[in-house]
């Protein structure tokens, strides 16, 4: 209920994709609760009033591992799918670049070159690249076409690069600024962008922006001002020199939120691109990671994930993790192939299932307090 839903007693199960599946009908919120319910109801068989109270703790064990089997059946009959080869590679680049490129004057064409030397771009192969969040220090959306010489000897018609980059927009006397992700051809013309539209509080944004900045407070991840917000999501066609693809972007923690990141279902694919080495040497990239597994699971579709600091993988619709590079590594994994599932139940109603959900605990919940009563 805070609004940043990032440690959830629910990912507590991030390894356990069988009984994950469910996530499928009831979303993430309400596997959370679920959660919340079998932890807790072991306490009956401490402070039980009557044997009946060892029901619901044998109830919720039992729902458990029908989960389970619901979970395995679904993961079967997955693998018994025919996969269909794309006539494009979809190539996930996880670089390993500091984050002190932002702060220290780093030559951005020193960064271009390692990311194309990593992506190994191939003349002949059909290829979407796609680069981490942010990742090109003081380049914005209009002004890697300036850079066109680096990428000349290496891409061409046949390769797309789709991009975490900044946009910069003067409105009136206004500049505005925008964490971004591009897609360009191989001349570097725009065929699609999105703005990011959940910022990170203190992180891109500063609330109170005008106040708190008058104490020297401003946001991280950007030294000028705070980032400006997008108007909205839409899922991003690239349509040119026989692609034809489409992409729901979510920028870094965006990944984060469940069942409202889509409005429009017709997308192929969930792109993921993020700057992890914000966390250090904590345990933030691996949680934050762990947020795709369940997505892919609740929308039924493929999970990209490129990362800079992070861990960069490939995550299919059963929230199981088909390729990745490792946190601290740099390197690119390969979609070729995919498989294709109904969509979900809870693509369709999103979180409306959680609130059926707990408009049933309420009713249980009078209806156990009066049957007590009585």
């Amino acid at each position: 209920m805070t609004g940043f839903p990032w440690n959830l007693i629910a990912y507590s199960f991030s390894n356990h994709i069988e009984i994950l599946s469910i996530t499928s009908i009831i979303g993430t919120y309400g596997f959370n609760l679920f959660c919340i319910s079998l932890f807790t109801s072991t306490s009956f068989l401490i402070l039980r009033d009557s044997k009946k109270e060892i029901i619901v703790c044998i109830l919720f064990l039992i729902i458990t591992l029908s989960f389970y089997f619901f979970g395995s059946h679904r993961l079967e009959k997955f693998n018994n799918i025919e996969a269909n080869n794309l006539n494009y590679k979809l190539r996930v680049i996880s670089s390993n670049i500091s984050i002190d490129r932002f702060y220290k004057d780093t030559d951005p064409i020193s960064v271009i070159n390692d990311l194309i030397k990593i992506s190994s771009p191939q003349n002949n192969e059909k290829t979407i690249f796609i680069w981490p969040e942010g990742i090109l220090p003081d380049i914005s959306k209009d002004q890697l076409k300036e850079y066109k010489f680096l990428f000349q000897n290496e891409f061409n018609e046949n390769h797309i690069l789709a991009i975490g980059i900044n946009e910069i927009k003067k409105d009136s006397q206004i500049i505005k600024y925008f964490n971004s992700f591009v897609i360009y051809d191989h001349n570097f013309e725009i065929l699609n962008s999105y703005n990011k539209v959940n910022l990170v509080p203190f992180g891109e944004f500063l609330p109170f922006e005008k106040m708190l900045s008058l104490i020297g407070l401003k946001s991280i991840t950007n030294n000028y001002q705070s980032y400006s917000r997008g108007e909205k999501r839409d899922v991003l066609e690239v349509n040119k020199n026989d692609f034809s693809v489409r992409l729901l972007p979510l920028i870094c923690y965006e990944i984060i939120y469940t069942g409202n990141i889509f409005n429009n279902r017709n997308f192929d694919f969930i792109i993921n691109i993020s700057e992890d080495g914000w966390f250090g040497q904590s345990i933030g990239p691996h949680q934050h990671f762990a947020h795709s597994i369940y997505r892919a699971i609740e929308s039924g579709k493929y999970v990209l994930r490129s990362a800079n600091n992070g861990i960069a993988a490939i995550v299919n619709p059963l929230g199981v993790i088909e390729k990745q590079v490792h946190l601290n590594q740099s390197g690119f994994i390969d979609l070729l192939k995919t498989k294709k599932i109904e969509p979900t139940i809870f693509s369709k109603y999103g979180n409306k299932i959680f609130v059926l959900i707990i408009l049933l605990y309420i009713s249980l919940i009078f209806s156990f307090n009066r049957n007590k009563n009585e």
